[in-house]
């Protein structure tokens, strides 16, 4: 048995949830989100919560269970308030910008690296060290910001690099004398 899976999602304020012929669609106050649900498992909406069952008692359907649960949560969660991540900036001349709708990246290469935000993607920096990036799919949230960070992964000798806000690095010992 799901230990995820047999709690109900909870529909907030201000959220319109529906699900026909195996799709399940949210509207919130950030936007609009729709997904293929899974065939083994049953979606159920009722006055204020949305209940996941397993279609028959097989691996799979177990298995879809808790997976079709947290993605509904998501995006319940994603058009009502949204999601973020925050990505800090270690190393001497590393920074980033805003250029238009994108951020500009000095990270130490011969030319800078500019990352083209996705549509549904915020991308922010408040401060030259810092940026933010923000969006209703937590998917896609997660998946820029390892894009980013990929460009200049924290290195374990002097922790220079791209790194998620709380992130922390291993420092190894240098060569010895």
């Amino acid at each position: 048995m799901s230990r995820i899976g047999k709690h109900p999602v909870p529909i907030p304020q201000g959220v319109e949830v529906a699900y026909v012929d195996g799709i399940m669609s949210c509207k919130g106050k950030n936007g609009a989100l729709t997904m293929q649900a899974s065939s083994s498992v049953l979606v159920e909406i009722e006055e204020a919560s949305i209940v996941v069952k397993p279609v028959d008692n097989s691996k799979k359907a177990r298995s879809q269970w808790g997976l079709m649960r947290t993605l509904i949560n998501n995006m319940v969660l994603g058009v009502s308030e949204g999601f973020s991540k925050e990505l800090e900036i270690r190393g001497v001349g590393y920074r980033a910008a805003m250029q238009g709708n994108d951020v500009k990246l000095n990270l130490g290469f011969s030319h800078d690296v500019v990352y083209k935000a996705p549509e549904g993607i915020k991308l922010e920096c408040p401060e030259p060290t810092r940026i933010v990036v923000s969006g209703i799919s937590k998917q896609s949230v997660g998946q820029v910001a390892a894009e980013i960070r990929s460009y200049r992964k924290p290195e374990p000798y002097k922790g220079k690099g791209v790194r998620y806000k709380g992130e922390f690095v291993i420092k190894k010992e240098g060569k010895k004398k």
